[in-house]
Protein backbone atom coordinates (compact mmCIF):
# COMPACT_ATOMS: atom_id res chain seq x y z
CA UNK A 1 0.00 0.00 0.00
CA UNK A 2 1.31 3.60 -0.66
CA UNK A 3 2.38 5.86 2.24
CA UNK A 4 -0.25 7.63 4.28
CA UNK A 5 -2.02 9.80 2.79
CA UNK A 6 -3.37 12.28 5.85
CA UNK A 7 -5.47 14.74 4.17
CA UNK A 8 -8.49 13.09 4.08
CA UNK A 9 -10.30 10.59 6.65
CA UNK A 10 -13.27 8.17 5.12
CA UNK A 11 -16.73 7.64 6.43
CA UNK A 12 -18.90 4.67 4.80
CA UNK A 13 -22.20 3.83 5.06
CA UNK A 14 -22.76 0.21 5.20
CA UNK A 15 -26.59 -0.05 5.58
CA UNK A 16 -27.41 2.22 2.37
CA UNK A 17 -29.96 0.99 0.15
CA UNK A 18 -30.70 -2.34 2.05
CA UNK A 19 -34.25 -1.90 1.16
CA UNK A 20 -32.97 -2.27 -2.87
CA UNK A 21 -31.94 -6.23 -1.97
CA UNK A 22 -34.24 -7.38 1.09
CA UNK A 23 -33.91 -11.13 0.60
CA UNK A 24 -30.08 -10.40 0.13
CA UNK A 25 -29.90 -8.24 3.30
CA UNK A 26 -32.28 -10.66 5.53
CA UNK A 27 -29.39 -11.62 7.59
CA UNK A 28 -26.61 -9.27 6.79
CA UNK A 29 -26.49 -5.36 5.48
CA UNK A 30 -25.69 -4.69 1.77
CA UNK A 31 -21.63 -3.69 2.82
CA UNK A 32 -21.37 -7.60 3.43
CA UNK A 33 -22.85 -9.36 0.87
CA UNK A 34 -20.76 -11.79 -1.08
CA UNK A 35 -19.51 -10.24 -4.25
CA UNK A 36 -17.40 -11.84 -7.25
CA UNK A 37 -16.69 -15.35 -5.20
CA UNK A 38 -14.69 -14.44 -2.73
CA UNK A 39 -15.28 -10.57 -1.70
CA UNK A 40 -17.69 -8.96 0.03
CA UNK A 41 -19.31 -5.22 -1.39
CA UNK A 42 -17.33 -3.10 1.08
CA UNK A 43 -14.12 -5.03 -0.12
CA UNK A 44 -14.13 -2.65 -2.91
CA UNK A 45 -14.79 0.81 -1.51
CA UNK A 46 -12.67 0.01 1.43
CA UNK A 47 -9.71 -0.42 -0.44
CA UNK A 48 -9.63 1.81 -2.65
CA UNK A 49 -9.30 4.25 0.46
CA UNK A 50 -6.55 2.14 1.92
CA UNK A 51 -5.14 1.85 -1.43
CA UNK A 52 -4.74 5.57 -1.07
CA UNK A 53 -3.71 6.00 1.88
CA UNK A 54 -6.49 6.89 3.69
CA UNK A 55 -6.01 5.12 6.78
CA UNK A 56 -8.32 6.93 9.35
CA UNK A 57 -11.92 4.81 8.48
CA UNK A 58 -15.69 5.24 10.32
CA UNK A 59 -18.17 2.40 9.54
CA UNK A 60 -21.55 3.74 10.58
CA UNK A 61 -23.63 0.75 11.14
CA UNK A 62 -27.21 0.65 12.16
CA UNK A 63 -28.54 -3.20 12.04
CA UNK A 64 -27.87 -6.56 11.11
CA UNK A 65 -23.94 -5.83 11.37
CA UNK A 66 -22.51 -8.54 12.95
CA UNK A 67 -21.66 -10.77 9.54
CA UNK A 68 -19.99 -7.20 8.64
CA UNK A 69 -18.36 -7.00 11.67
CA UNK A 70 -16.83 -10.38 11.59
CA UNK A 71 -15.52 -10.02 8.22
CA UNK A 72 -13.75 -6.71 9.05
CA UNK A 73 -12.23 -7.68 12.33
CA UNK A 74 -9.64 -5.32 13.28
CA UNK A 75 -8.95 -3.93 9.55
CA UNK A 76 -5.79 -5.79 9.75
CA UNK A 77 -6.29 -6.94 5.43
CA UNK A 78 -6.21 -3.58 4.85
CA UNK A 79 -3.55 -2.33 6.97
CA UNK A 80 -5.82 -0.39 9.14
CA UNK A 81 -4.51 -2.24 12.21
CA UNK A 82 -3.27 1.33 13.84
CA UNK A 83 -2.42 3.27 17.05
CA UNK A 84 -3.37 6.76 15.59
CA UNK A 85 -6.74 6.64 13.23
CA UNK A 86 -7.07 2.49 11.89
CA UNK A 87 -10.77 1.40 11.30
CA UNK A 88 -13.44 2.80 13.62
CA UNK A 89 -17.04 0.91 13.90
CA UNK A 90 -20.07 3.42 14.97
CA UNK A 91 -22.93 1.47 15.95
CA UNK A 92 -26.38 3.00 16.70
CA UNK A 93 -26.41 4.66 20.06
CA UNK A 94 -22.60 4.48 19.79
CA UNK A 95 -22.76 8.45 21.94
CA UNK A 96 -24.13 9.36 24.70
CA UNK A 97 -26.40 11.86 22.75
CA UNK A 98 -27.24 9.49 20.07
CA UNK A 99 -30.66 9.08 18.90
CA UNK A 100 -32.41 6.59 16.07
CA UNK A 101 -31.51 8.12 12.64
CA UNK A 102 -32.80 7.73 8.96
CA UNK A 103 -30.53 9.81 7.20
CA UNK A 104 -26.73 10.56 6.99
CA UNK A 105 -27.71 14.24 8.70
CA UNK A 106 -28.25 12.07 12.09
CA UNK A 107 -25.92 9.44 11.73
CA UNK A 108 -22.79 12.00 11.17
CA UNK A 109 -24.61 14.58 14.04
CA UNK A 110 -23.70 11.81 16.48
CA UNK A 111 -20.12 12.24 15.33
CA UNK A 112 -19.68 15.17 15.56
CA UNK A 113 -17.46 15.78 18.58
CA UNK A 114 -15.47 12.28 16.74
CA UNK A 115 -15.16 14.66 13.56
CA UNK A 116 -13.92 17.56 15.70
CA UNK A 117 -11.02 15.59 17.56
CA UNK A 118 -9.66 14.77 13.93
CA UNK A 119 -6.87 16.45 12.11
CA UNK A 120 -7.49 15.63 8.72
CA UNK A 121 -8.57 18.44 6.17
CA UNK A 122 -10.79 16.34 4.07
CA UNK A 123 -13.65 13.68 4.58
CA UNK A 124 -15.05 11.41 1.88
CA UNK A 125 -18.46 10.03 2.48
CA UNK A 126 -19.57 7.14 0.71
CA UNK A 127 -21.90 3.52 0.32
CA UNK A 128 -21.38 0.67 -0.29
CA UNK A 129 -23.23 -0.47 -3.04
CA UNK A 130 -21.39 0.73 -6.21
CA UNK A 131 -18.32 -1.92 -7.01
CA UNK A 132 -15.71 0.27 -8.47
CA UNK A 133 -11.68 0.30 -8.08
CA UNK A 134 -11.58 4.08 -7.19
CA UNK A 135 -8.74 6.34 -7.16
CA UNK A 136 -9.74 8.46 -4.20
CA UNK A 137 -6.22 10.04 -4.31
CA UNK A 138 -7.37 11.33 -7.66
CA UNK A 139 -10.61 12.92 -6.81
CA UNK A 140 -8.60 14.79 -4.34
CA UNK A 141 -6.45 16.22 -6.47
CA UNK A 142 -9.54 17.42 -8.28
CA UNK A 143 -11.12 18.81 -5.67
CA UNK A 144 -8.11 20.50 -4.76
CA UNK A 145 -7.17 22.23 -7.96
CA UNK A 146 -10.58 22.97 -8.75
CA UNK A 147 -11.20 25.11 -5.14
CA UNK A 148 -14.33 23.45 -4.52
CA UNK A 149 -16.05 23.34 -1.19
CA UNK A 150 -17.66 19.81 -2.19
CA UNK A 151 -16.80 17.17 -4.81
CA UNK A 152 -19.33 14.43 -6.38
CA UNK A 153 -18.35 11.56 -7.76
CA UNK A 154 -20.64 10.71 -10.81
CA UNK A 155 -20.63 7.98 -14.12
CA UNK A 156 -22.84 8.24 -16.89
CA UNK A 157 -24.89 5.73 -17.58
CA UNK A 158 -28.57 4.92 -17.58
CA UNK A 159 -30.79 4.70 -14.81
CA UNK A 160 -31.58 0.77 -14.22
CA UNK A 161 -35.26 0.05 -14.79
CA UNK A 162 -36.43 -0.84 -11.69
CA UNK A 163 -35.06 2.72 -10.75
CA UNK A 164 -37.08 3.97 -13.54
CA UNK A 165 -40.18 2.10 -12.85
CA UNK A 166 -40.52 2.13 -8.91
CA UNK A 167 -43.51 4.50 -7.47
CA UNK A 168 -42.38 5.28 -4.63
CA UNK A 169 -39.05 6.12 -2.01
CA UNK A 170 -39.74 3.33 0.15
CA UNK A 171 -35.85 1.86 -1.63
CA UNK A 172 -34.07 5.28 -0.59
CA UNK A 173 -32.69 8.35 -2.80
CA UNK A 174 -30.70 8.06 -5.84
CA UNK A 175 -29.27 11.28 -7.43
CA UNK A 176 -28.40 12.65 -10.78
CA UNK A 177 -26.58 15.78 -11.44
CA UNK A 178 -27.08 18.55 -14.03
CA UNK A 179 -23.45 19.93 -14.58
CA UNK A 180 -22.34 22.87 -16.45
CA UNK A 181 -18.30 23.80 -16.76
CA UNK A 182 -17.72 21.19 -14.20
CA UNK A 183 -20.06 22.69 -11.71
CA UNK A 184 -22.89 20.95 -10.27
CA UNK A 185 -25.88 23.48 -11.13
CA UNK A 186 -28.90 20.91 -10.66
CA UNK A 187 -29.38 17.62 -8.15
CA UNK A 188 -32.40 15.52 -8.78
CA UNK A 189 -33.52 13.51 -6.34
CA UNK A 190 -35.16 10.13 -7.94
CA UNK A 191 -35.48 11.93 -11.42
CA UNK A 192 -36.86 9.22 -13.99
CA UNK A 193 -35.17 10.54 -17.56
CA UNK A 194 -34.61 8.12 -19.87
CA UNK A 195 -31.39 7.89 -21.73
CA UNK A 196 -27.82 8.26 -20.26
CA UNK A 197 -27.78 10.30 -16.85
CA UNK A 198 -24.63 11.86 -14.93
CA UNK A 199 -25.71 9.13 -12.08
CA UNK A 200 -24.04 10.09 -8.24
CA UNK A 201 -21.75 7.48 -7.39
CA UNK A 202 -22.56 8.49 -3.55
CA UNK A 203 -19.13 9.05 -3.29
CA UNK A 204 -18.41 12.84 -1.78
CA UNK A 205 -15.65 14.69 -0.85
CA UNK A 206 -16.41 17.76 1.61
CA UNK A 207 -13.86 19.66 3.94
CA UNK A 208 -13.84 18.30 7.25
CA UNK A 209 -14.86 22.19 9.17
CA UNK A 210 -17.82 22.31 6.15
CA UNK A 211 -19.05 19.29 6.80
CA UNK A 212 -19.42 19.84 10.67
CA UNK A 213 -20.70 23.05 10.29
CA UNK A 214 -23.85 22.16 7.86
CA UNK A 215 -24.30 19.29 9.71
CA UNK A 216 -24.85 20.42 12.91
CA UNK A 217 -27.46 23.19 11.40
CA UNK A 218 -28.73 20.81 9.64
CA UNK A 219 -29.85 18.50 12.85
CA UNK A 220 -30.78 21.35 14.18
CA UNK A 221 -33.59 21.83 11.54
CA UNK A 222 -34.69 18.49 11.62
CA UNK A 223 -33.58 17.10 8.28
CA UNK A 224 -32.29 13.84 7.83
CA UNK A 225 -30.68 13.23 4.14
CA UNK A 226 -27.30 14.80 3.70
CA UNK A 227 -27.45 14.94 -0.63
CA UNK A 228 -31.42 15.87 -0.74
CA UNK A 229 -31.42 18.13 2.71
CA UNK A 230 -28.08 19.81 2.60
CA UNK A 231 -26.17 20.02 -0.74
CA UNK A 232 -29.28 20.63 -2.76
CA UNK A 233 -30.50 23.40 -0.60
CA UNK A 234 -26.99 24.49 -0.99
CA UNK A 235 -25.95 23.50 -4.25
CA UNK A 236 -26.12 27.73 -5.17
CA UNK A 237 -24.43 28.42 -2.36
CA UNK A 238 -21.76 26.29 -2.53
CA UNK A 239 -18.93 25.66 -5.17
CA UNK A 240 -19.87 21.61 -5.84
CA UNK A 241 -17.80 20.21 -8.59
CA UNK A 242 -18.73 17.59 -10.60
CA UNK A 243 -15.94 14.30 -10.82
CA UNK A 244 -16.82 12.26 -13.77
CA UNK A 245 -15.11 8.46 -13.50
CA UNK A 246 -14.57 6.31 -16.41
CA UNK A 247 -14.04 3.44 -15.24
CA UNK A 248 -15.95 -0.03 -14.59
CA UNK A 249 -18.83 0.47 -12.22
CA UNK A 250 -21.25 -2.21 -11.04
CA UNK A 251 -24.21 -1.00 -9.03
CA UNK A 252 -26.71 -3.22 -7.19
CA UNK A 253 -29.69 -2.00 -7.51
CA UNK A 254 -31.77 -4.97 -6.95
CA UNK A 255 -31.60 -8.65 -7.18
CA UNK A 256 -31.54 -8.80 -10.45
CA UNK A 257 -28.38 -6.87 -11.08
CA UNK A 258 -26.63 -8.13 -8.25
CA UNK A 259 -27.08 -11.47 -10.13
CA UNK A 260 -26.34 -9.55 -13.84
CA UNK A 261 -23.10 -7.72 -12.51
CA UNK A 262 -21.65 -11.22 -10.57
CA UNK A 263 -22.43 -12.93 -14.57
CA UNK A 264 -20.56 -10.38 -16.14
CA UNK A 265 -17.35 -10.96 -14.33
CA UNK A 266 -17.07 -14.17 -16.58
CA UNK A 267 -16.06 -12.02 -19.32
CA UNK A 268 -12.33 -11.29 -19.07
CA UNK A 269 -12.82 -7.98 -20.65
CA UNK A 270 -15.15 -6.90 -17.49
CA UNK A 271 -12.97 -8.84 -14.88
CA UNK A 272 -10.06 -6.69 -16.07
CA UNK A 273 -11.53 -3.53 -15.97
CA UNK A 274 -12.58 -4.21 -12.25
CA UNK A 275 -9.78 -5.75 -11.00
CA UNK A 276 -6.59 -4.81 -13.10
CA UNK A 277 -5.83 -1.90 -11.37
CA UNK A 278 -5.16 -0.86 -7.49
CA UNK A 279 -5.34 -4.71 -5.52
CA UNK A 280 -8.83 -5.18 -3.71
CA UNK A 281 -8.26 -6.86 -0.18
CA UNK A 282 -10.43 -8.74 1.63
CA UNK A 283 -10.75 -11.72 4.68
CA UNK A 284 -8.18 -13.68 4.52
CA UNK A 285 -9.36 -17.45 4.95
CA UNK A 286 -7.13 -20.34 4.43
CA UNK A 287 -8.97 -22.98 1.91
CA UNK A 288 -7.04 -25.91 0.35
CA UNK A 289 -7.04 -25.38 -3.65
CA UNK A 290 -10.37 -26.65 -5.14
CA UNK A 291 -10.60 -29.68 -6.30
CA UNK A 292 -11.69 -31.08 -9.84
CA UNK A 293 -12.59 -34.54 -9.51
CA UNK A 294 -12.06 -36.86 -12.38
CA UNK A 295 -15.31 -36.81 -14.63
CA UNK A 296 -15.92 -33.30 -13.82
CA UNK A 297 -16.73 -30.84 -16.23
CA UNK A 298 -16.29 -26.79 -15.90
CA UNK A 299 -16.42 -24.25 -18.69
CA UNK A 300 -16.48 -20.65 -18.27
CA UNK A 301 -16.66 -19.92 -14.18
CA UNK A 302 -15.30 -17.98 -11.75
CA UNK A 303 -14.41 -20.31 -8.46
CA UNK A 304 -12.86 -19.75 -5.29
CA UNK A 305 -10.64 -21.90 -3.26
CA UNK A 306 -11.98 -24.69 -1.28
CA UNK A 307 -14.88 -26.01 -3.59
CA UNK A 308 -14.99 -29.77 -4.85
CA UNK A 309 -16.23 -29.91 -8.48
CA UNK A 310 -17.42 -33.48 -9.36
CA UNK A 311 -20.43 -32.38 -11.65
CA UNK A 312 -20.53 -30.21 -14.51
CA UNK A 313 -20.16 -26.20 -13.97
CA UNK A 314 -21.40 -23.95 -16.81
CA UNK A 315 -21.30 -19.56 -16.42
CA UNK A 316 -21.61 -19.68 -12.99
CA UNK A 317 -19.81 -17.71 -9.92
CA UNK A 318 -18.84 -20.31 -7.28
CA UNK A 319 -17.84 -18.91 -3.72
CA UNK A 320 -15.79 -20.69 -1.28
CA UNK A 321 -16.34 -24.66 0.25
CA UNK A 322 -18.67 -25.24 -2.65
CA UNK A 323 -19.49 -28.80 -3.17
CA UNK A 324 -21.18 -30.22 -6.60
CA UNK A 325 -21.68 -33.97 -6.97
CA UNK A 326 -21.36 -36.65 -9.64
CA UNK A 327 -23.78 -36.54 -11.92
CA UNK A 328 -25.10 -32.48 -10.83
CA UNK A 329 -25.15 -29.68 -13.53
CA UNK A 330 -24.93 -26.06 -12.62
CA UNK A 331 -25.56 -23.35 -15.24
CA UNK A 332 -25.61 -19.54 -14.74
CA UNK A 333 -25.69 -19.21 -11.13
CA UNK A 334 -24.08 -17.51 -8.29
CA UNK A 335 -23.82 -20.13 -5.54
CA UNK A 336 -22.31 -18.55 -2.21
CA UNK A 337 -20.56 -20.28 0.63
CA UNK A 338 -20.34 -23.99 1.36
CA UNK A 339 -23.68 -24.36 -0.98
CA UNK A 340 -23.74 -27.76 -1.35
CA UNK A 341 -25.32 -29.03 -5.05
CA UNK A 342 -25.97 -32.88 -4.48
CA UNK A 343 -25.71 -36.04 -7.13
CA UNK A 344 -28.17 -35.57 -9.76
CA UNK A 345 -29.51 -32.05 -9.43
CA UNK A 346 -29.77 -29.76 -11.72
CA UNK A 347 -30.04 -25.93 -11.39
CA UNK A 348 -30.16 -22.85 -13.98
CA UNK A 349 -30.52 -19.21 -13.03
CA UNK A 350 -29.94 -19.63 -9.51
CA UNK A 351 -28.76 -17.33 -6.70
CA UNK A 352 -28.04 -20.03 -3.48
CA UNK A 353 -27.16 -18.09 -0.62
CA UNK A 354 -24.63 -18.96 1.89
CA UNK A 355 -24.92 -22.87 3.10
CA UNK A 356 -27.88 -24.16 1.18
CA UNK A 357 -28.48 -27.16 -0.04
CA UNK A 358 -29.93 -28.62 -2.82
CA UNK A 359 -30.69 -32.42 -2.62
CA UNK A 360 -30.10 -35.05 -4.76
CA UNK A 361 -32.46 -35.58 -8.44
CA UNK A 362 -33.60 -31.70 -7.26
CA UNK A 363 -34.40 -29.64 -10.39
CA UNK A 364 -34.87 -25.43 -9.89
CA UNK A 365 -34.90 -23.33 -13.09
CA UNK A 366 -35.00 -19.40 -12.85
CA UNK A 367 -34.95 -17.77 -16.46
CA UNK A 368 -32.40 -14.91 -17.29
CA UNK A 369 -35.18 -11.80 -16.25
CA UNK A 370 -35.81 -13.87 -12.77
CA UNK A 371 -33.12 -15.52 -11.67
CA UNK A 372 -34.38 -17.85 -8.02
CA UNK A 373 -32.79 -17.18 -4.91
CA UNK A 374 -33.08 -19.36 -1.91
CA UNK A 375 -32.09 -18.50 1.71
CA UNK A 376 -29.13 -19.14 3.70
CA UNK A 377 -29.00 -22.19 5.30
CA UNK A 378 -32.11 -23.83 3.38
CA UNK A 379 -32.47 -27.18 2.49
CA UNK A 380 -34.26 -27.26 -1.07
Amino acid sequence: MVNSNKSALGIIFPNSYDALVPELVNVRLMASIPFASRYRLIDFILSGMANCGINNISVMVSNNYHSLMDHLDSGREWDLVRKNGGLHIFPPFAEKESKPYTGRVGALAGILDFLRDQKEKYVFITDTNVVVNFDFKAMINAHIESGADVTVAYNEQKLPDSILKSQSNDKGFYYTLGIKDGRITKIYVNSKEAGVQNFSMNITLIDRELLIALISEAFILGQEYFERDVLLQNVDKLNMRAYKYDGYVARISDMKSYFDENMKLLDDYNLDALFSGSPIYTKIRDDNPTRYIEGAKVQNVMVADGCVIEGEVENSVIFRGVKVAKGAKVKNCVLMQSTVVEAGAKVEYLIADKNVTVTAGKEIRGTDTFPVYIGKFQTV
